[in-house]
């Protein structure tokens, strides 16, 4: 099934006592193009993100949101400034002694005295982020996806009515190419008649003209390979790959085999249909840029 690159995709969770959201936007590109916007000290899971996307997308400018709420009281560790406490019951001793007076002091006072003791975090477990993380980007991913497939199939329908009306156009050509070579020996006859009046015309040279005049308009070869790049295309529509980059070469092929036609046309009923088929082969082109 093809996919459009264009898609979007949210899903939020709770999960190793964090409230998760991730949201993914994308946009054309010619490749994978990737940005992450995430809250300060994840950074980490910018790389990581990159990578598990890029196992399943291959071409698409991809935005990805992530916030990260704690859900719970984060695990914090109350440090003891050991040094400074000692430094503080120096601090007391000496006052006692030099002044006389008596050293009362009691762990109550000491814990009030500024910066002995700290609130600090527990250091965060990356991995056990990532797998909460991953777990929500993949739901996330899930939809993306869908959304991705259901453009597709949009695009595949189109694409492929617009292969059918290549196709009647091409057919008609192929049908009035001989009709132009046969009105071509006619009008050469009735000018040479009318220059030669009386005089026989040599059946021969008639012949040698009408063959050449033949030869030089003849598009058999390049409505057969029109014909060909056109199966090409409908296999690359049911196809479960990316196949972006290979229609659009083979649209490419495709427009040269027109122009080709289109220069040889020497009847304005062909001309037009040339330019019918060369619209047609310019708005694939165009969907095409939104396949993956």
């Amino acid at each position: 099934m093809i996919r459009s690159m264009t898609g979007y995709g949210r899903c939020q969770d709770t999960a190793a006592g964090m409230n998760i959201t991730v949201e993914l936007k994308s946009v054309n590109n010619r490749y994978f193009d990737f940005s992450s916007r995430l809250p300060r000290n994840y950074g980490f899971l910018d790389e990581k993100l990159k990578s598990y996307f890029m196992k399943t997308l291959s071409r698409g400018k991809l935005e990805c949101s992530v916030t990260i709420e704690m859900a719970e009281e984060p695990d914090v560790i109350v440090a003891v400034n050991s040094p400074l406490v000692q430094s503080y019951l120096k601090a007391y001793e000496e006052i006692s002694e030099k002044f006389g007076l008596e050293n009362d002091i009691k762990v109550s006072d000491i814990v009030r005295a500024p910066d002995v003791l700290a609130l600090r975090k527990q250091p965060e477990d990356e991995e056990k982020i990532w797998s909460a993380v991953e777990s929500v980007a993949s739901r996330a991913l899930e939809k993306f996806i869908l959304m991705r497939e259901a453009e597709g199939e949009r695009l595949r329908a189109d694409v492929l009515s617009r292969l059918d009306t290549i196709l009647e156009n091409v057919a008609f050509v192929e049908e009035r190419s001989p009709q132009t070579v046969k009105e071509y020996n006619e009008k050469l006859l009735s000018r040479l008649r009318e220059l030669l009046e009386d005089t026989s015309i040599e059946e021969q040279r008639l012949l040698t003209e009408a063959a050449i005049f033949a030869d030089k308009i003849a598009v058999a070869e390049e409505t057969v390979r029109l014909r060909s790049h056109i199966e090409q295309m409908r296999l690359f529509l049911d196809a479960d790959e990316a196949i972006g980059k290979k229609m659009d070469f083979l649209v490419q092929e495709m427009n040269r085999e027109a122009n080709t036609i289109g220069s040889k046309a020497n009847d304005t009923q062909i001309a037009s249909k040339v330019v019918d088929i060369k619209a047609e082969i310019e708005k694939i082109r165009e969907q095409i840029q939104n396949i993956e």
